[in-house]
């Protein structure tokens, strides 16, 4: 089997950065094959896209760089800000206006991770599309493919305690 990885970066500015940061998003996503088939989804990349970016702008107080990685199977968004300080899960009140994006993250991603770097961290989530398998057409003949794509909840489909970083999405 041929891995074929796509990816796409950008830089965020505190100024204005979580509504171009969606823009953006979407924008590539679109280039995607399963995209048009799995609406819910692509909102739920986009939703994460925009805690992900907020937590760096309001928390780091830095610019955020974005990264998009489609590998066939996941659909990575890695997102990096200047501040070494790993983000916790809170538990907000109910009237709180703030403190739930690292839940909001962790509920919509099949897999998530955070790690400190020499500069700062990058919190990376990952989303499985119910048809990640079928995107790549040219592995329609490919006989590892009989039984269809994993999908959320199936055993096939679900994640590992390895994730990048040693951070492990289901260890807090």
């Amino acid at each position: 089997m041929t891995v074929k990885a796509m990816g796409w970066a950008h830089s965020f500015p505190v100024s204005g950065g979580v509504q171009a940061g969606r823009k953006w998003t979407r924008r590539h996503l679109a280039a995607l094959p399963w995209t048009a088939r799995e609406p819910d989804t692509v909102d739920a990349v986009v939703l994460a896209v925009s805690e992900l970016l907020t937590n760096a702008h309001v928390h780091a107080h830095s610019d955020a760089q974005l990264v998009l990685t489609w590998d066939g199977d996941c659909l990575h968004i890695s997102v990096h800000d200047e501040d070494p300080s790993l983000p916790r899960p809170r538990d907000p009140g109910q009237d709180a206006l703030s403190g739930r994006g690292v839940n909001i993250v962790r509920a919509l991603a099949d897999e998530w991770s955070m790690r400190c770097q020499r500069h700062g961290k990058t919190v990376t989530a990952c989303f499985r599309p119910a048809e990640s398998s079928l995107a790549d057409p040219s592995d329609e003949d490919d006989p590892a493919r009989e039984g269809g794509p994993a999908r959320k909840g199936d055993p096939a489909g679900t994640p590992s305690d390895e994730s990048p970083g040693g951070a492990s999405p289901t260890g807090r």
